[in-house]
């Protein structure tokens, strides 16, 4: 546990200071979006990675919570921090209500349901054109503010989006240390024993769905105040699909895992914009290669490379004898 606190420690420090440098510029803009889309990752990881539950739904809350604050702040003057708790809760009722009957599926059949949540609330964005705009999106959204503070600027939606994704970050290493974090790896295991063994897995399962989707559901409300305009194409299956393959190129249950390739595949659009509509099929290729080279991901791909490239003291010292 002292080794997780310092860790998190570093990492923080380095989240901190890393938009000193950058006075501000495109980087920092990125950057927010390796925030949102690293605890979008991590929520998933935790559903996923720890709990063996796949969910191909995940853009779904995340446009829930988005357009959930766009809406009330808009159309109903409500305040947008007062917003973002109500949204929430509705995300946390609903997908509270939508896991008992979704979870008792397993495998594919589990991946179609939440596939087909995904498509039921995008038409949804795309057709109740009296509240969300339609596919022409929802656009005024005000800006968060604390008092006379303002996050009107890139660097203060880093520094504001990286709080809340650096207080997840922390509440998933409690959890996956936990009691609950050790049942919900029992589940991942073997269902039918963490059964015998006293595990209440149906009520766990849909616990850690509820939490994932109360993540993507905050993130979403960040997304729509720093974007102050959101439109359906933001939330579609593609975009599922993308957080699934940061989950598993940045390794299935691990908490940095998931940051790592949120940074990856968040930086990769940028190096393959000549792909232009192909960069999904590139997507999908880096999961194979990745899947066939590096099982556990980044973060021990990354590890294992480097012990291949530069070998030990100990093993050169035994092949210099």
């Amino acid at each position: 546990m002292r080794s997780d606190r310092i860790k998190f420690l570093a990492f923080a420090l380095v989240v901190l200071l890393l938009p000193l440098p950058l006075s501000g510029g495109y980087l920092t803009n990125v950057l927010i979006f390796v925030g949102i889309n690293g605890v979008l990752a991590l929520g998933l990881n935790l559903l996923l990675g720890y709990a063996g539950q796949i969910s191909l739904g995940q853009a779904a809350f995340f446009g829930l919570g988005a357009y959930g604050s766009g809406v009330l702040t808009t159309q109903f003057g409500f305040n947008p921090w007062v917003a973002m708790v109500v949204v929430a809760l509705c995300v946390a009722l609903f997908a509270f209500a939508l896991g008992f009957p979704v979870l008792r599926l397993k495998g594919h059949y589990l991946a179609m349901a939440t596939l087909g949540v995904g498509v039921i609330a995008n038409i949804a964005f795309n057709e109740t054109v009296d509240l969300t705009g339609g596919p022409s999106g929802l656009s005024g959204i005000p800006n968060l503010a604390i008092g006379t503070l303002t996050f009107d600027s890139d660097l203060k939606n880093y520094y504001l989006v990286w709080c809340f994704a650096l207080g997840m970050i922390l509440l998933s290493l409690n959890l996956v240390n936990s009691r609950f974090g050790r049942a919900l790896r029992a589940i991942h295991d073997s269902e039918v024993a963490a059964r015998v063994m006293g595990v209440n897995a149906r009520l766990m399962k849909v616990q850690v769905f509820t939490l994932s989707a109360v993540m993507s559901a905050i993130m979403g409300s960040l997304y729509c105040h720093v974007m102050t305009f959101i439109s359906p194409t933001s939330f579609g299956f593609s975009f599922s699909v993308e957080i699934l393959t940061m989950v598993v190129i940045g390794g299935l249950g691990s908490v940095y895992g998931s940051i790592l390739g949120a940074l990856l595949l968040t930086l990769l659009p940028e190096m393959l914009r000549t792909f232009q509509d192909y960069d999904i099929i590139v997507y999908g290729l880096l999961l194979v290669t990745m899947t066939i080279y590096m099982p556990g991901g980044l973060v021990e791909g990354i590890p294992a490379l480097f012990r291949l490239i530069m070998p030990t003291k100990k093993g050169s010292e035994v092949g210099n004898a």
